[in-house]
């Protein structure tokens, strides 16, 4: 196997197979600094993984949401597993029949989706952030490395 193909097998095993993740999610706040500079703005979201990209359920008037309307780069990463950049898009309204699929798994990997979701209102939106580029560490070496530095566009790893 080729490094990328380890690296993607090991973001699958960390990330995939149906699983809720709790994921930092950085974005460009709104309100720049004293300097008037940008500045980040992190939060903790739940997130499922697919195929290189994670999946969230939020509100289009929340911060992160208007934040990524404006600047559609993000970061993204999981405690001691990855660190990665990738491209943030708004995907519309849970219940938009586009987003059938998606709203299914959801609903299953999300023990708390019913409950919270707020589906219903077409303020509940899909987050899709497509990975671009980042590492990932495997603290175990399951596959001969410690790091992969991953291009998930070009599909290649160091």
């Amino acid at each position: 196997m080729s490094k990328y193909e380890n690296a993607i097998k090991l973001m699958e095993e960390f990330c995939g197979n149906g699983k809720d993740n709790v994921v930092a999610l950085a974005t460009i706040s709104l309100s720049p600094n004293d300097a008037g500079n940008p500045r980040p703005a992190v939060r903790m979201v739940d997130a499922y993984y697919e195929d290189g990209v994670f999946y969230i359920s939020s509100a289009s008037w929340k911060n992160k949401t208007l934040e990524i309307e404006k600047n559609n780069e993000v970061s993204i990463c999981g405690l001691d597993l990855f660190t990665a950049h990738g491209i943030a898009e708004n995907l519309g309204w849970v219940k938009d029949e586009k987003n059938a699929e998606i709203r299914a798994k959801m609903k299953k990997i999300f023990p708390w989706f019913d409950d919270h979701g707020g589906e219903e209102s077409p303020d509940s939106i899909v987050l899709r952030i497509t990975l671009t580029e980042g590492r990932i560490t495997d603290n175990e070496k399951k596959y001969g490395e410690w790091q992969y530095k991953v291009d998930f566009v070009n599909k290649t790893a160091k």
